[in-house]
């Protein structure tokens, strides 16, 4: 009707109808066919890789048949031919050449061969071989990779040297003393003088107790006798102080900063704007460099009682995760770095009680810490076992609350020093082995107290003489010793001491000081215009 009306017949096209039964059954029929043909195609190839395998099997059984023959033919000729060449007195040809053999064995050529041909070799040569051996030697054996050969006498001061610190590139030295000066040192800038670039009292009339340069090398922390340390750049400019806390609240915890005198302090080993240290105020604190109004964190030690105990030392794990503190009662503390309210470790008696525990350090594997206790020990502890230390040694003297020790680069020996009473004999430096703790070398300091000294690893890309300081510390001053190449040992690193002088009248000369003083080298100047 609608058409209709509109005058036309229909609207177009009619919709499309399918067979849907029809369209599946020819799929059907060609997936089949398809399958099919896969199906024969797959077993033609099989039956023609199984007719290769067989022809492959047969040609290398005619091909064995054949050689065998073949061999039996050529070993028939040569027995011809040698019969033939014996009955021949004769050589026919040029004459053989010197040393060659015309009866002997394959095994004579073969020795003839090894024999060098040339010129003779120069006087003291070795073979890349036995200089592989000696390396193994070498590192076999710890000793070996002390190098004890020069020194020259750097003055800093008439007083004790108690701080000494190196920058991670090995260019600068900044010592501290009892005199309250601060001296900064540049090997490459110094001339036969041997003097330093720069000194200056940054603490005012406070003995320097610690120097340390940052893992950048940027910044000098600098602990003293008051309860604020400082941070000063490379040209020993301020950069930042810390903020002394209220001293007459109780609770430590709620104060900005120390309020007693500090013991000593360090760097983050990961975190160059991180610092650590301790006081008498009875507390371990953290800082940030771009924060001097306040600490970044406050771990405070605590006795047996529950009571306040002084830390006297601290110091960071070598991955900066663990924060460890020796204390006057004797024991030594270690706490998570995140974790400030309880210890993770502690050892109640490690040493005797009343005494100050002068250094605390970490091997490179992280595993061991090695304790320099007022009461005249070395020990080792495992941090995984903290009950009883692993090692100890007794008799080595101290008198100096900031006394050493350190691990050596290798992490095989453990260096500290000794002090002597006046008149008492020379100071030494003794090196123990790590695992067995038994004393393998020792270094006489003249008449004079060994207090602090430490290796650096980091040098170790020179390719002439390295400089490594000698631990020796001399009427105030140290010793730098110009060390061989850093293919002689791993080590190629720099070693510090500092000790407590003695007036020239008071030390006597020995041999084993006259012997050094005869040898010389060249920091900084000239070869020729330093004299030791």
């Amino acid at each position: 009707e609608l058409a209709a009306t509109m005058g036309f017949s229909g609207f177009g096209k009619k919709a499309r109808t399918f067979d849907l039964e029809a369209m599946f059954e020819q799929t059907r029929r060609t997936a089949v066919e398809r399958s099919k043909k896969m199906l024969e195609a797959r077993a033609r190839e099989e039956e023609a890789q199984k007719e290769k395998e067989l022809r492959s099997q047969h040609e290398d059984v005619d091909s064995a048949a054949s050689g065998s023959s073949v061999m039996g033919a050529c070993s028939a000729l040569t027995c011809s031919s040698e019969s033939e060449d014996g009955s021949n007195e004769e050589l026919i040809g040029p004459p053989l050449p010197h040393q060659t053999s015309i009866q002997g064995p394959a095994e004579d050529t073969d020795d003839d061969d090894d024999e060098f041909i040339g010129p003779p070799l120069p006087p003291g040569y070795k073979d890349s071989d036995d200089d592989d051996d000696d390396m193994q030697e070498e590192d076999n054996n710890p000793v070996k990779k002390i190098p004890d050969s020069h020194e020259i006498t750097l003055q800093h001061g008439t007083k004790t040297v108690s701080a000494l610190g190196l920058d991670p590139s090995g260019a600068r030295l900044v010592t501290g003393g009892y005199d309250y000066d601060v001296r900064l040192w540049d090997f490459a800038g110094m001339d036969a003088s041997l003097q330093a670039f720069r000194s200056l009292q940054p603490c005012e009339c406070h003995q320097i107790k610690s120097l340390q340069y940052s893992s950048t090398g940027d910044v000098i922390l600098v602990v003293s006798g008051n309860s604020q340390a400082k941070v000063l750049d490379r040209d020993g400019f301020p950069v930042m102080e810390c903020v002394k806390g209220d001293q007459y609240i109780v609770d430590m915890a709620n104060t900005k900063g120390h309020t007693a005198m500090l013991n000593t302090g360090c760097w983050h080993p990961k975190i160059k704007e991180e610092f650590l240290t301790c006081s008498n105020d009875g507390t371990v604190r953290t800082w940030d460099v771009n924060n001097d109004k306040n600490h970044k964190g406050v771990f405070k030690p605590r006795s047996v009682q529950g009571k306040r105990v002084i830390p006297t030392t601290c110091t960071y794990s070598r991955d900066g995760k663990l924060i460890a503190a020796g204390c006057q009662d004797g024991s030594i503390q270690i706490w998570d770095r995140n974790m400030n309210v309880h210890t993770k470790f502690h050892c109640r008696q490690a040493h005797a009680p009343g005494t100050e525990t002068s250094c605390l350090t970490f091997s490179y594997d992280g595993t061991i810490l090695a304790s320099r206790g007022g009461d005249d020990t070395l020990k080792t502890w495992d941090i995984r076992q903290f009950k009883k230390p692993l090692n100890s040694v007794e008799g080595l003297s101290s008198f100096f609350p900031m006394t050493d020790c350190c691990f050596s680069p290798d992490d095989k020996l453990i260096v500290t020093g000794t002090s002597i009473k006046k008149g008492g004999g020379n100071g030494k430096l003794f090196f123990f082995e790590r695992e067995i703790f038994q004393k393998v070398y020792e270094i006489e300091v003249t008449d004079a107290v060994c207090i602090f000294f430490f290796f650096s690893s980091r040098i170790q890309n020179y390719v002439t003489c390295l400089p490594w300081f000698q631990p020796q510390l001399q009427q105030g001053a140290y010793r730098r010793n110009p060390w061989a190449l850093p293919g002689w040992s791993p080590w190629g690193s720099p070693c510090h001491s500092g000790t407590s002088p003695q007036t020239p009248q008071e030390a006597p000369s020995t041999d084993h000081q006259e012997h050094r003083q005869h040898k010389h080298s060249s920091i900084g100047s000239k070869p020729g215009t330093e004299q030791i």
